[in-house]
């Protein structure tokens, strides 16, 4: 792999071609090497516009990147910095997504199956081994090398990646895509190699059947299937599937980690290494017809995504823990951009795309039949439009509670479409916030951690336009003045507007109206304007940021 120079600019060694994909912060082109004249892709990221953390983001994927050198993953070749623009260069891989490949195949059996599973298992007993953790394993990463027949399976996208040493298992933050992700992950526990394992058990069962192992139109019982492994072989398709490739299926769809097996062992099953003695041969056309719907719902979510960005309905950094949206690239992207373009909190890596309650009105090309299982939220209403617009869940987010909501234009539609449960939320975020002021009205210190992080960042008028971090801080305002210098405090919080970031981060803005009464038995009325972050950990809300607009009295600072 080239090192290269520090003065080296991309432009001596590459001339830039068509434009292959686009993301948020960069975008892919082919280039040509001008030595050699080779083909390749250049990933190009505008670095004026990412964060500190972003950097360090970029830099784990280059450095994971440089690290795996094997045929079934897209390789990396060149890493240039320059002062606006970062260059990754990578292989041009031109034969598309392989789940599109097989839907065009005029044969596809379980031993093809079983081949394609093969060489994703290669690519991750490759990773593993050098103790890196791909935790994105799904289609949309699963490239072909060319149009050629039996052209190598290529492993894309590194964003999300991460190097885990050994049999490490650790909490590495919530990431991956919802209809992959493994049950430790959903259960917020120490994870590590295996949950790329769990996932090549979803892919390989959506490989013999067209359809996902786990499916629901809520996310949250989606999700409490996946913690505890719900899944079945219905008939009729699954009756012609052996028993050997079923028995792959469970030991990578077991539910604990230490019992599912590795690649490594999963490479040495019969119905992998022995696959022209065990694997059938006969063509799966009920599987290839399955895999058409699912990868034009797979397509309409994306081009949903596209939508959006393109028409600016959300920005590119639309939160204020950073989280910014992706577009997910047509056929013929020849590298898939990285989609871990957001953070949450220090280690949890999030890749987010939309938050649950955004409401937005897409009208799909094709229209959907109201029994297929993507649409679901017209409750059987019986508009004409209803065949046209409907609430599918976004295939490529991370967050929990990610989620596009596609409402039907008429009017009862759409109101069924508002969230109860997001109404609740926002009166827990608003509650949350009058006990955190309570506490400080109070001076009841032991109170206040309870409800902030211990790394709570602030911006406010006594800090003088630094921003703080941790608690000394406030406590120096809880030990020495609040509480102290008044007889009667009462604080309202006027005009609270809550903006919910998926299940488990919200931002509240309002105006702080405080009365009091001074030490003289003098009336007094202050007001500031706040806004406060929050996030849901171990199903607890902590105040995690705040930013004030004005000083305070003295017995209300924080």
């Amino acid at each position: 792999m080239a090192a290269p120079a520090a003065c080296t600019r991309f432009s001596d060694n590459y001339d830039l071609k068509e434009e292959l994909g686009k993301g948020a912060f960069s975008v892919v082109r082919r280039c040509v090497q001008k030595s050699t004249g080779l083909e390749f892709a250049a990933k190009i990221i505008n670095t004026k516009k990412l964060s500190a953390r972003d950097f360090q983001k970029l830099e784990r994927e280059a450095r994971i990147c440089r690290k795996l050198q094997h045929p079934n993953i897209v390789r990396l070749h060149d890493s240039i910095q320059e002062e606006h623009f970062h260059y990754l260069v990578f292989d041009l891989v031109t034969g598309g997504e392989l789940f599109e490949d097989i839907v065009a195949r005029e044969f596809y059996s379980e031993a093809d199956a079983s081949h394609c599973i093969q060489q994703i298992l290669e690519s991750v007993h490759h990773c593993h081994s050098n103790g890196v953790v791909h935790r994105d394993l799904k289609p949309e990463n699963l490239l072909l090398a060319s149009k050629a027949k039996g052209a190598a399976v290529k492993l894309a996208d590194f964003g999300l990646a991460i190097e885990v040493p050994g049999d490490q298992q650790a909490w590495f933050g919530f990431a991956g895509t919802p209809g992959y992700l493994s049950p430790e992950v959903l259960k917020k526990e120490p994870y590590g190699k295996p949950v790329d394992i769990w996932a090549c058990g979803v892919i390989l069962y959506i490989l013999l059947v067209g359809y996902p192992p786990f499916w629901d139109e809520d996310q949250h019982r989606l999700y409490a299937q996946i913690k505890i492994g719900a899944y079945d072989y219905p008939s009729p398709e699954w009756d012609t599937v052996t028993a050997e490739a079923k028995s792959l299926i469970n030991e990578m769809l077991t539910v604990n980690p230490s019992k599912r097996i590795t690649a490594s062992e999963a490479l040495k099953h019969p119905w992998i290494c022995q696959r022209e003695r065990v694997a059938s041969m006969v063509h799966r056309q009920e599987t290839v017809d399955c895999l058409k719907k699912f990868n034009a719902r797979r397509k309409l979510k994306g081009a949903i995504l596209t939508t959006m960005l393109a028409t600016r309905n959300f920005s590119s950094k639309y939160d204020a823990h950073g989280r910014s949206i992706i577009t997910k690239k047509g056929d013929g992207s020849q590298v898939k951009e990285s989609t871990d373009s957001s953070t949450t909190l220090e280690d949890d890596d999030i890749k987010g795309y939309l938050p649950k309650q955004q409401t937005v009105l897409f009208k799909s090309e094709t229209p959907l039949k109201l029994n297929d299982p993507t649409c679901f939220s017209c409750n059987g209403s019986d508009s004409s439009d209803l065949e046209n617009s409907h609430y599918i869940p976004l295939t490529g987010e991370s967050d929990e509670a990610d989620e596009i909501r596609i409402v039907c234009p008429n009017k009862t539609c759409s109101q069924l479409s508002t969230s109860s449960y997001g109404s609740a939320r926002k009166q827990e975020i608003i509650k949350m916030t009058e006990q955190l002021i309570e506490a400080i009205n109070t001076g009841e210190y032991e109170a206040y951690t309870k409800i902030c992080d211990p790394h709570l960042t602030a911006f406010e008028p006594e800090a003088l336009g630094n921003l703080v971090e941790g608690m000394d801080f406030h406590k120096f305002y809880f030990d020495n003045v609040l509480g102290k210098n008044c007889k009667a405090l009462n604080t309202t919080i006027l005009n609270p507007h809550v903006h919910l970031m998926g299940d488990e981060a919200a931002c509240i803005a309002y105006v702080r109206l405080t009365q009091y009464m001074d030490k003289q038995g003098q009336a007094h009325t202050h007001q500031s304007e706040e806004t406060r972050v929050w996030h849901k950990r171990d199903n607890k809300w902590q105040n995690v940021h705040f930013h004030r607009s004005s000083v305070t009295p003295p017995f209300a600072m924080k």
